[in-house]
């Protein structure tokens, strides 16, 4: 290492250290005050073995005994995520001056009742999956769907943090979604509240907000937002319905964005691409973009329309 980086490193780190010192939230050196993030990824992980018992599997076992693994399985996971839900709950303003005894007893209670859910989560994904193979032509096996769709993985792991979230536990529920929107690029709030037989096509460039309610059956495309209509209001906005209602049945094409609380997609409405919505739409509507014009230029003067195209149906063109 140089003479002049040796000279420069206890000058730069006691000017770290002095910033340190702005009280901001920063600034915060305990590590051990907030969860893991780590340690929360690997539950998840863990939670997909659960869920999907023949998929994902910890490679350092040689026999696959299922009762067994998921024994110590479910073991593992409730030591870890009770561990967790009791950092997290420190920072609920119910429980931020509560005794420590208060509060693992309540992480405790929390824990088993998430894994209580399991049974019923499963049943909403196993609906998922149904609804990912039926609607995908490009899906020859459902076990292709598991190992490699993210769309399914995404869902997976939404429906696991919304039952948290439903328990309100700070934090884990966010930190879940945000792994999962990591490795797939669809971003789903854990608030989010979503019936049976969802179906995500390709899926990168999802946002779906905190508020959405979407029903049954519903299919999204690509690049699709379902949010506010405005966050100019910030945290005055906390808990005010600010995203839109999705009715049973709809399919909402790729790059379409529906946005506002009050907006709702009345059942078996068909949303076309890159559309923008801000009014509620009634059951059964068809919206699309009107009169969009596509220019084609090949070495001519004038530009070749997409009526030109529609009237001469021999016309070819190479490149």
């Amino acid at each position: 290492m140089g003479k002049i980086i040796e000279e420069k490193i206890s000058e730069i780190v006691s000017s770290v250290l002095t910033d340190y010192n702005n009280g901001r939230v920063i600034d915060r050196c305990d590590l051990f005050s907030r969860p893991d993030t780590a340690v929360v990824n690997d539950i998840i992980h863990k939670l997909l073995m659960i869920i999907y018992p023949g998929y994902f599997f910890d490679k350092a076992y040689r026999v696959y005994a299922v009762d067994h693994k998921l024994s110590l399985l479910v073991e593992d996971i409730m030591y870890n995520l009770n561990k967790q839900i009791v950092i997290a709950l420190r920072f609920h303003h119910d429980y931020k001056d509560a005794e420590d005894s208060v509060i693992e007893q309540e992480a405790e209670e929390i824990a088993v009742a998430f894994f209580e859910k399991l049974p019923e989560i499963r049943a909403y994904l196993d609906t998922d999956l149904e609804a990912a193979y039926n609607g995908d032509p490009a899906a020859y096996y459902k076990d292709e769907i598991i190992l490699s769709y993210p769309g399914l993985l995404a869902i997976t792991i939404n429906r696991l943090a919304h039952e948290l979230y439903l328990l309100e536990v700070p934090l884990i529920p966010r930190m879940m979604t945000e792994y999962a929107h990591s490795r797939t690029g669809i971003d789903i709030h854990p608030g989010a509240t979503i019936g049976k037989y969802f179906f995500i096509d390709h899926g990168t460039g999802i946002v779906i907000g905190e508020s959405t309610e979407i029903g049954e059956n519903v299919k999204i495309y690509q690049g699709v937002t379902l949010g506010a209509l405005s966050t100019r209001g910030g945290q005055r906005l906390k808990s005010v319905k600010r995203h839109p209602t999705i009715r049973d049945n709809v399919t909402i094409y790729s790059g379409a964005s529906i946005l506002g609380g009050e907006t709702v997609i009345g059942k078996g409405a068909v949303i076309g691409s890159n559309v923008f919505v801000t009014k509620s739409v009634g059951d059964g509507a068809r919206v699309s973009v009107k009169n969009q014009e596509l220019q084609f230029k090949y070495g001519k003067k004038e530009p070749i329309t997409h009526l030109d195209l529609e009237q001469d149906e021999a016309w070819y063109y190479t490149i």
